[in-house]
């Protein structure tokens, strides 16, 4: 259609159909429509074109149309004081801001705004406020985390507070910002703690005993202001020096654990020295007090045999005397190798024991064995009166200590005789 065309902008021109006009409806006729269709509603019967006249509507009408939309009105109305509580949350019912009720989760109803209002308390969600820093550990808050100890040391301690609602209408009513006296219990809970507390507990084998006194403190705190909430967990996230001092402290540091370093190698060797020396002085002591036993057996035993052997001398002086020297020369002839022969006897038959040489020499292997000399000794005098029947041992032969005792013996019986 060009922009000559004598119809453009004039759809219903001549009162004509608009046929095959393509071109947008005529907002007067838009408006008569809507003015239509509010008469038919009211009850007003239109004609012609909507603006010409007919009958009017009724009082009757007209009220009952007002009628109509004022019950709509007040349906929904009526309908805005439903309201769902979830299964973790409470609802808590204002009149005119007044708290009237709490109710539990469900379909429920109040009267509607203005009158009464509502609002929803999550009672099972977890809290979480941060003391000393923001986020991360990195976004420090230097005028939370800085506390002074016991000790007069300064640390950096950052913690974390986990927190639920245990009553909503006293998180609500009670305080105006129960959330920032979360944040303020906490800093001062902890700053009490650390201030009766030294360095070292604190940093090191003290933090998860601080956390525990921390969250009962703050509970207390919280109780007394009837703040409605219930401390969960108190962690702490990190606990050190200030940057300052980082450097020196951990020089400290080390220094201190080289110290139980040492220590506890030098416990190590004195728990493994000190009992082998005990062990070792137990087993001298043992030893000794064995030696003592078995010197003074010795010595009794020894003493009795002498007081035996003298009582058979008394009985029989020659007898014992003889076997005396007899058991004697046989101890020494026995771990000998020198054969002893009597030159001057009768019989010309010499007796060699070949056997104890072979098994002497056999036993020396390993060493060249000492030969047997073999060395003439006069025969044994005779029992005569006034000689000694006892032949005192050749030169060659090892004196033992008792013979000489023996021989002083005899020499005293001699001269009593």
């Amino acid at each position: 259609m060009s922009l000559n065309d004598p119809r453009w902008g004039n759809n219903n021109q001549g009162g004509g159909d608009r046929g095959g006009n393509q071109g947008p409806p005529d907002l007067e006729e838009v408006w008569r429509d809507v003015n239509r269709r509010l008469s038919g509603f009211f009850g007003r019967k239109g004609g012609g074109n909507g603006d010409s006249g007919g009958n009017s509507p009724s009082p009757g009408q007209i009220g009952g149309g007002i009628g109509l939309i004022a019950g709509v009105v007040a349906a929904l109305w009526l309908a805005s004081g439903f309201y769902i509580v979830d299964a973790s949350q409470r609802g808590i019912v204002l009149r005119f801001g007044k708290f009237i009720q709490s109710t539990e989760p469900g379909l429920r109803w109040r009267l509607p705004y203005p009158i009464e209002t509502h609002e929803l308390v999550n009672l099972t969600g977890v809290r979480t406020v941060e003391i000393g820093y923001r986020g991360s550990e990195r976004n420090k808050v230097l005028n939370e985390s800085l506390m002074l100890t016991d000790d007069e040391n300064i640390v950096n301690i950052q913690f974390a507070v986990q927190y639920v609602l245990k009553d909503p209408k006293d998180y609500l009513f009670n305080n105006r910002e129960p959330d920032a006296n979360v944040v303020q219990a906490a800093e001062s809970a902890i700053r009490e703690i650390v201030g009766k507390s030294k360095m070292d507990f604190v940093l090191y084998e003290g933090r998860e005993q601080i956390a525990t006194n921390a969250a009962t403190l703050m509970q207390e705190i919280l109780d007394r202001y009837q703040a409605g909430i219930m401390i969960s967990k108190v962690t702490m996230q990190n606990a050190q020096p200030p940057e300052q001092v980082q450097a020196a402290f951990d020089d400290a540091v080390k220094a201190g654990q080289d110290r139980e370093r040492q220590k506890n190698e030098g416990q190590a060797y004195f728990n493994d020295v000190v009992p082998k020396a005990k062990g070792t002085a137990s087993r001298l002591f043992e030893e000794a007090a064995g030696y003592q036993a078995r010197v003074i057996a010795n010595a009794e035993g020894d003493a009795s045999r002498f007081k035996s052997i003298v009582t058979e001398y008394a009985k029989a002086p020659e007898v014992t005397r003889q076997r005396m020297y007899l058991d004697t020369m046989q101890q020494i002839f026995a771990n000998t190798t020198k054969v002893m022969v009597d030159a001057k006897g009768n019989g010309n038959l010499l007796y060699l024991p070949l056997d104890k040489l072979m098994q002497a020499t056999g036993q020396s292997a390993s060493a060249p064995a000492p030969t047997p000399d073999v060395a003439a000794t006069p025969s044994r005098p005779s029992n005569s009166a006034g000689s000694d029947p006892v032949a005192p041992p050749k030169a060659d032969v090892p004196v033992p200590a008792d013979y000489r005792s023996r021989e002083a013996m005899r020499s005293r019986e001699r001269g009593e005789r």
